[in-house]
C-alpha cells in the first residue's frame, strides 16, 4: 500500500473513533506502518516504528489484558513523534501527517483519562 493511501486510511479510521476499529485491524495497521517506517532508514521514523512495536504488543494482549492508559500513552507518544516528523516531511504529506498526529494525540488523551 502506498504511504499516502496508508496515511489516508489510518487517519480516517482514527477519526471514526477507536471503538470503530477492530482489534485485528489496529494490530495489522500498526505492523504495516512499523515495516514502512523501518525501511525508511531515517532515525526519527525508526523511533516511531519502535513505538508502533510497543503499541502492537499492548494491543496483542487481547481485550481481557489491555491497559487503556498504556495504550493511550503509546498513542500520545506516536502523536508527538508524528507531529515532529510532519515538520520535516515533504509538503504534499505535511497536512495529512499533522491531521494524523492530531487524531493520535486526541485518541491517546481520551484513553489516558479513561478509568
Amino acid at each position: 500500500m502506498a504511504t499516502t493511501d496508508l496515511l489516508t486510511t489510518t487517519t480516517h479510521a482514527l477519526q471514526n473513533g477507536l471503538t470503530s476499529i477492530p482489534l485485528s485491524t489496529a494490530i495489522e495497521n500498526a505492523g504495516t506502518w512499523k515495516q514502512e517506517l523501518l525501511q525508511s532508514g531515517e532515525p526519527a521514523l525508526q523511533d516511531i516504528s519502535r513505538e508502533l512495536g510497543n503499541l502492537e504488543s499492548l494491543l496483542s494482549m487481547g481485550s481481557a489484558g489491555m491497559d487503556a492508559r498504556a495504550i493511550g500513552a503509546s498513542l500520545s507518544m506516536l502523536g508527538s513523534q508524528t507531529s515532529q516528523a510532519a515538520a520535516s516531511a515533504p509538503s504534499e504529506l505535511r497536512a495529512s501527517l499533522t491531521a494524523l498526529a492530531d487524531s493520535l494525540l486526541r485518541a491517546g488523551g481520551q484513553l489516558e483519562e479513561a478509568q
